[in-house]
């Protein structure tokens, strides 16, 4: 089953190799649409997965602050999603 990430018209990303954790889909990096993507300076810290980094998302000049997440250097045991990037804000993710 593919899956595929939207947000304000624009597809952020379309797969049919994904991961799911806690609830999540997590895009693998060659099936995201990079030219929506900005980097963020936001880090969160989980205590199974390790630290989060985030984007921010921008379309057609209205930017979805810090709505993707991905964890660059996963703890052992999340080492399944390294690189690999979820949603949340109002981004809507379907499978299909």
């Amino acid at each position: 089953m593919a899956a595929k990430a939207v947000w304000n018209g624009a597809v952020l990303a379309s797969t049919d190799d994904y991961e799911v954790v806690e609830g999540n889909i997590y895009f693998p990096p060659a099936s995201l649409n990079l030219s929506y993507f900005k980097p963020s300076s936001t880090v969160t810290t989980c205590g199974w997965k390790g630290q989060a980094s985030y984007y921010t998302i921008e379309v057609a000049g209205k930017q979805n602050k810090d709505a993707a997440w991905y964890y660059a250097s996963p703890l052992p045991a999340a080492a399944n999603i390294k690189d690999h990037v979820a949603f949340w804000k109002g981004v809507k993710v379907e499978k299909h």
